[in-house]
């Protein structure tokens, strides 16, 4: 199963989630507290989901991210699941967060601190211009979406509003 983050332009979630069964076939599709979040999981595999997305001539959707772990939004349970998602990586790395809907955690610190935190243990440089990884991690509310990213899988689209 696959999980995904999608933003869309406020108020067009239902075009996005149109467009994502077009694209993908069987999938299910849960709104958020944000307008223009929506989360989807697919029994695709990731790759196939994304190949998918990013040869879909979209209206609707503006960026999609692939979800590989969903833990309660603490810095702890962050770092656990950042750490082993960073074993997978094995170049240069980039570490980018959004948060929303959460006071506790900074977007930069959570950059920082995890960045530094992957350079101590494994070694690996770090480009924030055109990393070989990039590790995500979207805050929405009480929940911490993170993922591995290899150079070329984020997806975004202009849309036109």
């Amino acid at each position: 199963m696959t999980m995904l983050l999608v933003t869309t332009p406020p108020g067009r979630e239902g075009d996005a989630i149109l467009e994502l069964e077009w694209a993908l076939g069987k999938i299910r599709v849960k709104g958020t507290e944000w307008k223009g979040v929506l989360l989807a999981e697919t029994p695709l595999s990731k790759e196939d989901a994304l190949n998918r997305l990013r040869n879909f001539a979209t209206q609707a959707i503006q960026r999609v991210v692939s979800i590989e772990k969903l833990v309660p939004a603490r810095w702890e349970e962050i770092e656990e699941a950042a750490m082993r998602l960073a074993e997978k990586m094995d170049g240069t790395f980039a570490v980018r967060a959004k948060v929303r809907g959460n006071k506790k955690l900074s977007q930069r610190e959570l950059e920082i601190n995890l960045g530094s935190l992957i350079v101590e243990h494994f070694g690996l440089p770090v480009n924030l211009s055109d990393p070989d990884y990039t590790l995500v991690i979207e805050v929405l509310g009480k929940r911490a979406g993170l993922g591995v990213l290899k150079r070329g899988e984020a997806i975004r689209f202009e849309v036109v509003e």
